[in-house]
C-alpha cells in the first residue's frame, strides 16, 4: 500500500497560504546564509594551509648530497616584507631542478620576479627599490606555484657560489630578529622545508575564527528549522488526533524542512560559487587569494549542503515531541515548556573546567580551541535555563502590563525566547574576545631608523664615513652613529654596526626605502634591516589577530542580527492567535510590542554581559600565554561592540513591528 506521507506533505504546504510560504522562505534565506558562511570558512582555512604550503620551498633544507647553495633573505618596501631567495648551481654537480614557480633552476645573472614585485619595480623610483639588486637586462616572472597570493612579493636571484650573500656566513644569525627571516644551506631540491614566517600562522588564526563562528551559524541554522514552529504543532497535532501515527507525523515535518533546507542551502552553494572571485579579492595576511585557493571541492560542497540540511531537520523534527506523545496538549497549549536544573549543574562543571585549564599555564592552539567549543556548548545548555529563571523573577516583581506579558512569555517558553537572542548574546564572547586583544610589541623608539651589522666594531667606523656620504648622494638626511658590541637599547641588540636616523623632509616611507637601498651595497652579507624586520616576528601572529577579529566580529554580529530578525518575525506568526486574543480583550497594539521588545532585551542584557565578561577573560588568557598585554584602546572597541550589538538588536526588534500590526488588524480573523 502506498504511504500518504508525501502527498499529505506536498498538499500541506501547498495549501499553507502566504504565511506559510513566509515562513519557508525565510527558513531557505536562513539556510543559504548559514551554508554560505559555512564555505567560506571552510575555504579560509584550506586556502590557508594551501598558501603556507606554496612558501615551504623558499627555505633552504640541507641535503647530504646537495647540487646548489639557496640562501633566503627578507627585506621591505613600502613596510611590506620582500622575500628574496638566492641561487647558484653547484659546478661538477647534477642539475638542480627548478624551483616552483619558475620554468628552469635561475643561471647566474638571471631574476625572476612575482607579478606585484615586477609592478612595484616599475612604478618606483631605481633607488628607492631596483638598486638593491643586480642590474639585469629583463626580468622573469615567477608563477603562481611558487607564491602564496598574487600581492606577494618574492625574487629569485641567481648568483654565482661565491657570491657572499650565498656564502657561509650569511647563514649565522647576526641579530636576534634574524628568526625566521634569514638562513642558508646545500640543497639538492625544493620538495620540503619550512613554511614563511608570514603565512604560518594564518591557519590557525583563521581555525579560530571557524570556531568562533560556528555556533552563531549553528544558531541559525537551528532557528531556520524552527520557523513557523508553533503553527506546524498546531496542525500536525489535529492530524495525530485524526489517526495519524507519531511516525507519519515525524515524516512529514522531516520532509518538508529537508525539501526547504536542501533548496536554501544549495542556493548559499551556487552564491558561494558565483561570488568565488570577490571573495578571491578580499585580503589576508600576505594579500589577496588565488581563486583556487578558495575551492573547498564538491565533497565538501556537498558535505555542507547535507549537514545543514540536516541541522535543519533535526531542529524541526525535534519540536514535535509533545505532538507524538501528547497532541491533545498542544492542541490546547498547556504544556508550559519548562527547563531542568541539570543545565545549571553542567554549565558549572563546564565553566570549572574551563577555569581550571585556563589558570595552569600556557595552553597550546587546539586547547584552547576545545576549550571554545566547550563553553559555546555550555552556554547553549545554560541560556534557557537562565531565561525560564529571569522570566519567573521579573513576573513576581512586575508592575506593568508589557513587563508582566513578557515575564510570562519567557518563563512559559524559555527556549524560544534564547533562541531569538542566543546568536548575538554568542556573539558578545567573540566582542569581548577579539575587542581587548589588540597585542602589540612596543618599538616606537626604532621608528625612522635603519640598522647596518657589521662584522667588527673597526669596520663599522670606516663604513661610517661612506654611509654618510651614499645617504648624502641619495638625497637622504640622517644621523649615522657608531653602536658598541655591548649596547642592548638598539635596533642593532648588541650586534656591531651603524644606527641610521632619517629626519627632515616629507614622506617619511619613501625616504626610508631609499635609505635602505643606498645602504644595501655597504651592508655586505647583512641587510640593512628597519624596525619592520625587527618587529616581524610579533606581527606576523598579531596582524592575523587583527585581521581575523575583524572578520570575525562582522560576520558573527551579521549572522547573529539574521537569526534574531528571523526569530523574532517567526514568533509573531507563530502567536498570531495569542496577540488576537489579547487584542479582542482589549490589549492596547503598543502593550503588546512594548512585551515583545522587552521579552527580547531582558535576557539579552543579562546574559550578553555574562558572554562578553567571559571573552575578556578568555582574551586575557590568550595574552598571558603570547607573553603580551592587552592594549587599552580596547576598552573603547568592546564599547563600540556594544553599541553595534544593540544597534542590531533594536534594528530586528523594529523589523517585527509592521509584521505584528498586519497580523492583528482583524484579531477577529486571526483567532479564528
Amino acid at each position: 500500500m502506498r504511504s500518504p506521507v508525501l502527498p499529505l506533505t506536498w498538499h500541506l504546504a501547498r495549501s499553507s497560504g502566504r504565511r506559510g510560504l513566509q515562513s519557508q522562505l525565510l527558513a531557505a534565506g536562513a539556510a543559504a546564509v548559514g551554508a554560505f558562511v559555512l564555505l567560506v570558512m571552510i575555504a579560509a582555512c584550506a586556502g590557508s594551509g594551501t598558501r603556507a604550503d606554496r612558501t615551504a620551498w623558499r627555505s633552504p633544507e640541507p641535503a647530504r648530497d646537495g647540487t646548489a647553495v639557496q640562501a633566503l633573505a627578507t627585506t621591505y618596501v613600502r613596510h611590506e616584507p620582500l622575500t628574496v631567495v638566492s641561487l647558484a648551481q653547484l659546478p661538477g654537480r647534477p642539475p638542480t631542478p627548478a624551483p616552483p614557480g619558475l620554468a628552469a633552476f635561475p643561471r647566474q645573472g638571471e631574476m625572476y620576479v612575482s607579478p606585484a614585485l615586477a609592478k612595484l619595480l616599475d612604478r618606483l623610483p631605481a633607488r628607492q627599490l631596483a638598486d638593491r639588486f643586480p642590474r639585469v637586462r629583463e626580468y622573469g616572472t615567477i608563477g603562481a606555484a611558487g607564491l602564496a597570493s598574487p600581492d606577494e612579493l618574492v625574487a629569485v636571484v641567481g648568483r654565482d657560489p661565491a657570491d657572499p650573500a650565498l656564502s657561509e656566513a650569511a647563514a649565522d644569525s647576526a641579530s636576534w630578529f634574524d628568526e625566521d627571516q634569514a638562513a642558508r644551506a646545500v640543497v639538492a631540491g625544493f620538495s620540503s622545508g619550512k613554511v614563511s614566517l608570514f603565512t604560518a600562522p594564518d591557519r590557525t588564526m583563521a581555525l579560530l575564527g571557524v570556531v568562533l563562528l560556528g555556533m552563531p551559524v549553528v544558531v541559525l541554522a537551528a532557528a531556520a528549522g524552527r520557523l513557523g514552529a508553533a503553527r506546524r504543532e498546531q496542525r500536525l497535532a489535529a492530524l495525530r488526533l485524526a489517526g495519524a501515527t507519531p511516525r507519519q507525523i515525524l515524516a512529514m515535518t522531516a520532509l518538508e524542512a529537508a525539501a526547504v533546507g536542501a533548496a536554501g542551502a544549495l542556493t548559499g552553494a551556487l552564491a558561494y560559487l558565483a561570488l568565488l572571485p570577490v571573495l578571491a579579492r578580499v585580503p589576508y595576511g600576505i594579500g589577496s587569494w588565488y581563486t583556487a585557493e578558495l575551492w573547498v571541492g564538491l565533497p565538501w560542497l556537498a558535505a555542507v549542503v547535507a549537514a545543514v540540511t540536516v541541522l535543519i531537520t533535526v531542529s524541526a523534527v525535534s519540536m514535535l515531541r509533545q505532538v507524538a506523545t501528547s497532541p491533545l496538549g498542544v492542541a490546547q497549549q498547556a504544556d508550559p515548556r519548562r527547563t531542568r536544573w541539570i543545565r545549571a549543574a553542567v554549565f558549572v562543571a563546564a565553566m570549572a573546567c574551563v577555569f581550571r585549564s585556563t589558570g595552569g599555564g600556557e595552553l597550546k592552539p587546539r586547547q584552547l580551541l576545545g576549550l571554545l567549543v566547550l563553553f559555546y556548548g555550555a552556554f547553549w545548555l545554560f541560556g534557557p535555563w537562565v531565561v525560564d529563571r529571569l522570566g519567573r523573577i521579573v513576573g513576581r516583581f512586575a508592575r506593568r502590563p508589557a513587563t508582566l506579558l513578557a515575564a510570562r512569555r519567557l518563563s512559559d517558553d524559555p527556549r524560544g525566547a534564547w533562541r531569538t537572542v542566543s546568536g548575538l548574546v554568542l556573539a558578545g564572547f567573540a566582542a569581548g574576545f577579539f575587542s581587548v586583544s589588540q597585542i602589540g610589541a612596543d618599538a616606537a623608539q626604532y621608528r625612522d631608523q635603519v640598522a647596518v651589522i657589521t662584522e667588527s666594531g673597526a669596520q663599522a667606523r670606516h663604513t661610517a664615513a661612506e654611509a654618510r656620504a651614499a645617504l648624502a648622494r641619495s638625497g637622504v638626511t640622517a644621523t649615522v652613529t657608531v653602536a658598541g658590541e655591548d649596547e642592548f637599547g638598539n635596533l642593532l641588540a648588541g650586534s656591531p654596526g651603524l644606527i641610521v636616523r632619517i629626519s627632515g623632509g616629507s614622506g617619511g616611507t619613501e625616504r626610508l626605502d631609499t635609505a635602505v637601498t643606498a645602504l644595501t651595497p655597504l651592508a655586505g652579507v647583512h641587510a640593512p634591516y628597519t624596525r619592520d624586520y625587527a618587529t616581524a616576528y610579533e606581527r606576523a601572529s598579531i596582524d592575523r589577530i587583527g585581521e581575523v577579529s575583524t572578520a570575525t566580529l562582522a560576520l558573527s554580529f551579521l549572522v547573529a542580527t539574521a537569526s534574531a530578525g528571523l526569530t523574532a518575525a517567526a514568533n509573531v506568526l507563530d502567536r498570531r492567535r495569542v496577540y488576537g486574543l489579547l487584542r479582542l480583550a482589549g490589549t492596547p497594539l503598543r502593550v503588546l510590542d512594548r512585551a515583545r521588545a522587552r521579552e527580547t532585551v531582558l535576557p539579552l542584557v543579562v546574559l550578553a554581559g555574562g558572554t562578553t565578561a567571559m571573552g575578556v577573560y578568555g582574551s586575557y588568557q590568550l595574552n598571558k600565554a603570547v607573553g603580551a598585554t592587552i592594549d587599552a584602546t580596547g576598552a573603547l572597541q568592546l564599547a563600540a561592540c556594544v553599541v553595534v550589538g544593540a544597534l542590531a538588536m533594536v534594528a530586528a526588534i523594529g523589523a517585527g513591528r509592521p509584521l505584528l500590526r498586519r497580523v492583528t488588524a482583524d484579531p477577529a480573523r486571526t483567532t479564528d
